[in-house]
């Protein structure tokens, strides 16, 4: 995801007169981290270890959740900022999130067809269809051009999703995401384009044959169809001379005078469309079949704003508890794609505070998904399509602040650099945050834990960029096991197919 997702300018750095907080979280004392305690701790996780056993028969539910962006530097840092937040810590790096309690772990090559670093349309293709492709392009055959306007060459090369081989066997299906549903890693699920930005009838060349993103989402043929899509994106549903519900003077997007929530009430019966907290909680799953949910014009609010929303959002937590209510009513299973799509715009604003809230949050989900799942008959699979350029540095002392100033141990003033200045544990190597080559502020007085404050960068960008290196796969549930050694990113589709019985690509 690129520059037009941003929220987050440079004109949100924080630079001065505001208070540091530079004291270390309450945290037991060192001396507990005998020789003892770390020897106890490894012959625990070896007795662990042993007690696994793979579970080999077929899965009834596969749960795929897509953490966007979160390289393995995000799951770190955010490990260690929610185990901060945590009473008693004994310095947050113990920590774990819920996901990476999972007994199973690969890690994934990202790159592309075309790129070695990736976008998010070729990445989820990859993993929700087996099939790498060409950056740009959603579910169709690295041979289409970007932009090919054809359909019917669109449609010789498409590949077919999970989720349509799961909807052609009688399972449910839905899809969950705090970006816009028609945004790439949602879309490649049931979309076949080969321009991911065709979101609506306004991007697409007059000329082109090939149907907008968002149509394909309510013409999804297979099976009954989607049962369950929420997340952004409402002004790609609405026809531009529709007043948008929740946005005063705001209007929908369309130009072709479709009113695509209208068509989704229409074609499914027992079907519901909200656009608000209020509309959202009143749903009722034993009465709802098809839910369509779509709670900002664009991308839903990051979990750090969400409680300023105008017309209130569900978080990814609620999403996708509901999701799993409805979806669970089907007898033969489902398949449920989950994404936390802000990580990533967070990333690309240079922003770390608001990405790693983000990803705490995913982990909030996840555990709620453990919770209403049994590991008998449920594969869970957390993962990301890419990382970013965002780096953990210096030399901090066990506990510092991850979003603070490097202190290290035994020191009581902050570390320099080689001019002399302080500078954060947390940063990029590329992005809004660059405050020029010899013009480093001075951050002693700075809020750096701001959740508004921008990390430095190295490199000068309007927005930051993808990163290339592998990304972890964390799973639990039947099959799970298959998960070892580094993959391609298409091997998470293989998994997935194989665990609910279908035959790849079919």
């Amino acid at each position: 995801m690129r520059d037009d997702e941003l929220k987050l300018t440079a004109g949100t750095i924080i630079l001065a007169g505001l208070l540091l907080v530079v004291s270390s979280p309450s945290r037991a004392e060192n001396t507990l981290e005998t020789p003892e305690f770390w020897l106890e701790s490894g012959k625990n996780s070896i007795k662990a270890a042993e007690r696994l056993h793979p579970k080999g028969h077929h899965a009834k539910n596969v749960i795929l959740f897509v953490g966007d962006g979160m390289g393995i530097s995000t799951i770190t840092a955010a490990r260690i900022f929610e185990g901060q937040s945590k009473p008693n810590n004994r310095g947050g790096e113990e920590n774990s999130l819920s996901f990476e309690q999972l007994p199973y772990l690969a890690l994934s090559k990202t790159y592309s067809v075309n790129q070695q670093t990736p976008d998010s349309a070729p990445t989820m293709t990859a993993m929700i269809t087996g099939v790498k492709t060409n950056d740009g392009e959603l579910s169709v055959g690295m041979e289409v051009a970007r932009q090919e306007k054809n359909a019917d060459v669109i449609n010789a090369n498409k590949v077919k999703t999970l989720l349509e081989q799961a909807e052609e066997k009688g399972l449910s299906t839905g899809i969950v995401s705090t970006a816009r549903i028609t945004h790439a890693t949602p879309a490649a699920c049931y979309a076949h384009t080969s321009e991911r930005d065709w979101e609506s009838d306004v991007q697409m060349p007059a000329d082109a044959t090939v149907r907008d993103i968002a149509m394909q989402l309510v013409d999804f043929s297979y099976g009954n169809g989607l049962e369950v899509a929420l997340g952004g994106g409402r002004s790609m549903f609405l026809p531009d001379t529709a007043n948008d519900p929740e946005d005063a003077g705001k209007f929908g997007g369309r130009k072709d005078g479709l009113d695509l929530t209208q068509q989704w009430l229409g074609k499914y019966s027992k079907s519901a469309y909200v656009y608000d907290k209020a509309g959202f909680d009143a749903v009722d799953p034993k009465h709802t079949n098809h839910l369509l949910g779509l709670f900002e014009r664009s991308h839903m609010e990051y979990e750090h704003d969400r409680h300023n929303d105008t017309g209130g959002e569900p978080s990814l937590t609620e999403m996708t508890e509901k999701a799993i209510d409805i979806l669970s009513k089907n007898k033969k299973g489902y398949v449920l794609m989950v994404e936390a799509g802000r990580i990533d715009h967070a990333h690309h604003a240079g922003n770390a505070y608001r990405a790693l809230k983000e990803t705490v949050e995913l982990s909030n989900a996840v555990r709620k998904a453990l919770e209403k799942t049994n590991d008998r008959d449920t594969l869970i699979i957390v993962t990301a399509d890419h990382s970013h350029t965002f780096t953990i540095a210096g030399y901090p002392q066990r506990g510092n602040p991850i979003l603070g100033l490097v202190k290290e141990p035994g020191k009581s003033v902050f570390a320099t650099d080689k001019s002399g200045m302080h500078y954060t544990t947390l940063g990029y190597t590329n992005g809004p945050g660059y405050r020029g080559p010899n013009a480093r502020p001075d951050l002693t007085a700075v809020d750096t834990a701001h959740p508004d404050f921008l990390q430095e960068a190295a490199i000068p960008m309007n927005s930051e960029t993808h990163a290339a290196e592998d990304v972890a796969i964390f799973a639990a549930g039947p099959k799970a096991h298959l998960f070892h050694g580094v993959q391609e990113q298409s091997y998470i589709y293989q998994v997935m197919a194989k665990a609910l019985g279908f035959r790849a690509g079919q």
